[in-house]
């Protein structure tokens, strides 16, 4: 099958200049550029760079206002096409800003970049934006003009590719651009790879592309085989992993700024990594596998992290690790109410093959308490549907050992749109998790419901005193729709998130 070129996805050249947007209009191809122009709240015909705009395509901003009544609610379009001739554009597209917050403005970017699709040229007259309102239109633009890869006769490549440049007209602040797309970039790298069907897309398929990623991108790679997986008794990736053809792999990425001391911190990420998820044993209806191509979301979340780390210049020294399995059915399969042992010594009960998401990330977290000596430790997981159940597809639940690190997380995802919701480790359902022939049961064997709170309680037993947080991206790490930033499939939720909180942990 052929492969897309996920170490490179598709997106526009990205411009921010300060000159009159007459002289850019001037040097492009007409036939070929959509224009577009901010709707504000206030209105457009009292806005000055959008009417100012509509002029230099030979539009009254009144006239227009009267006759189009176009919406300034955020991401509301109207669409102009003008009549050939001496115009610098044949297309001008009027798009709702509504108060200007970044929220808005990343709405309305995304409807930007979907119109935007398949055009050589989209200009915007952005008009005066603050950093975080140019990186939030631009994060927009970026994630809206993103289309899924498609698997065809002649190849695989996007259903349509972005505009090939984006140019914002104003008084834009640059860098926040230049870092934002390449958040952005990191979201559509984890995008492409939680799409690729699973018969491609295995535990040593991840792996390969991880060495790539790594190569092209300055980070050290480390990757262990089968062989040494069971030689360092890391039990969890390898009970997971033994009712595939194809078996478990553990890869470690690794990034340090320029001039990092042993004394810079140390923050590893742990990515869920199960490329095609059958429930195993106890296995899925039939209507529960279709997505499960995407429930390696995290460790692509982790792997595109790494990958933006140097061109985002992190200050902190950052590992990734990608616990990679497939939980298929086999003669091998683990089974319920066996006692697996996992990485470091302790044993436990499985209650429900299904719940082998734990399973894998409990070894990697392990082996980083033991072996990584992290200032941080977090992990992020497409891990219960109780998560989906509690906060829907537009919410994830975050787990902290430690308050100020829980508030620095949803600081950042309210910065992003990618929203987070403390919840609670809640001890009093600890002992749900008691086993009465290991360690430990990695579900909870008494019916007390929060599936995802017990779920994080397990993954605790794993992480030793470190402090320690768990996203739980089940619900928001996959998309039914394609509408608005999202597109059918992975979301790449928590990239644009992990990559601005490591960026200000300084």
């Amino acid at each position: 099958m052929p492969t897309p070129q996920l170490t490179d996805p598709a997106t526009s050249r990205w411009s921010v200049l300060a000159t009159s947007l007459g002289d850019v209009l001037a040097d492009l191809d007409p036939t070929d550029l959509l224009l577009a122009v901010p709707v504000p709240a206030e209105g457009l015909a009292g806005h000055q760079e959008a009417a100012a705009a509509l002029a230099l395509v030979g539009l009254d901003a009144g006239d227009v206002a009267a006759a189009h009544e176009p919406s300034s609610e955020a991401g509301a379009t109207t669409r102009l096409p003008l009549v050939p001739g001496e115009r610098a554009a044949r297309t001008v597209l009027l798009v709702g800003v509504g108060a200007g917050t970044p929220a808005d403005l990343r709405t309305a970017g995304a409807a930007l970049g979907r119109a935007g699709r398949g055009r050589a040229d989209l200009v915007m007259a952005a008009g005066a934006l603050a950093p975080d309102a140019a990186a939030a239109l631009a994060e927009g633009i970026a994630l809206g003009g993103y289309t899924s890869p498609r698997w065809l006769s002649e190849g695989a490549t996007p259903s349509k590719a972005p505009a090939t440049a984006v140019t914002l007209v104003g008084s834009v602040d640059e860098p926040a651009v230049r870092r934002a797309v390449a958040r952005a970039r990191a979201t559509m790298l984890a995008r492409n790879l939680a799409v690729v069907p699973s018969n491609t897309k295995n535990p040593g398929w991840m792996a390969a592309q991880a060495r790539t990623i790594g190569r092209r991108t300055g980070l050290d790679v480390r990757v262990w085989s089968d062989r040494d997986l069971r030689a360092e008794g890391f039990g969890g990736l390898l009970a997971v992993g033994a009712g595939s053809v194809t078996p478990p792999r553990l890869v470690q990425l690794s990034y340090s700024p320029r001039g990092a001391t042993s004394a810079t911190p140390q923050v590893v990420l742990v990515g869920k990594g199960i490329t095609f998820d059958t429930g195993g044993l106890d296995i899925k209806p039939a209507e529960g596998m279709l997505a499960m191509k995407t429930d390696m979301s995290g460790s692509a979340v982790v792997l595109a992290v790494l990958a933006a780390c140097r061109d985002l210049e992190v200050p902190v020294r950052v590992t990734g690790l990608l616990a990679l399995a497939e939980n298929a059915v086999g003669g091998a399969s683990y089974r319920p109410s066996d006692v697996v042992t996992m990485y470091g010594g302790r044993t436990v009960e499985i209650g429900n093959t299904d719940a082998e998401g734990r399973m894998v990330m409990a070894d990697a977290l392990a082996y980083a308490d033991a072996h990584l000596d992290p200032d941080v430790l977090l992990d992020i997981a497409t891990l219960t549907g109780a998560a989906r159940v509690a906060l829907g597809r537009t919410m994830a639940p975050v787990y902290a050992t430690d308050d100020a690190l829980g508030e620095a997380l949803v600081a950042a995802g309210r910065a992003t749109g990618e929203l987070l919701w403390p919840f609670p480790l809640v001890e009093d359902y600890r002992p749900s998790l008691d086993s009465p022939v290991a360690d430990v049961n990695h579900i909870a064997g008494t019916p007390v419901g929060a599936g995802s709170i017990t779920a994080a309680l397990f993954l605790r037993e794993f992480v030793g005193e470190r402090r320690w947080a768990h996203l739980d991206i089940a619900g928001v790490g996959r998309s039914d729709v394609d509408r608005g930033l999202l597109t059918k499939g992975g979301t790449g939720f928590g990239a644009r998130l992990l990559l601005t909180w490591l960026e200000e942990m300084a």
